[in-house]
């Protein structure tokens, strides 16, 4: 039977100015975490002109919430002067 202290939590990797080297580590990263894919596509939008489904409003919630986590882990991978340069980006993608 496994314990608690048996898991590790794999560590963010920081943005050290080697980006090629980071990025890298950070894809891996995010895909391990399952955020992968809001990275790649983008949170999705109902079209305006139609009222979105359930099914539709569901999907756009748990993508939003996987995006705010996906940000989270880039905002502690970089640098406060670096957010300072991204901070208008509003999605992990645009990040």
């Amino acid at each position: 039977m496994t314990t608690e202290s048996e898991f590790v939590q794999p560590a963010i990797p920081k943005f050290d100015e080697h980006y090629g080297h980071w990025c890298m580590l950070m894809k891996n990263f995010m895909k391990s975490k399952e955020y992968w894919g809001i990275i790649e596509y983008d949170i999705p939008v109902a079209a305006e002109e139609h009222q979105p489904t359930e099914a539709q409003k569901k999907a756009i919630d748990e993508a939003t919430l996987k995006d705010m986590k996906a940000k989270n882990y880039l905002f502690q991978a970089i640098d406060r002067s670096i957010l300072e340069i991204i901070s208008d980006k509003d999605t992990a993608k645009r990040i």
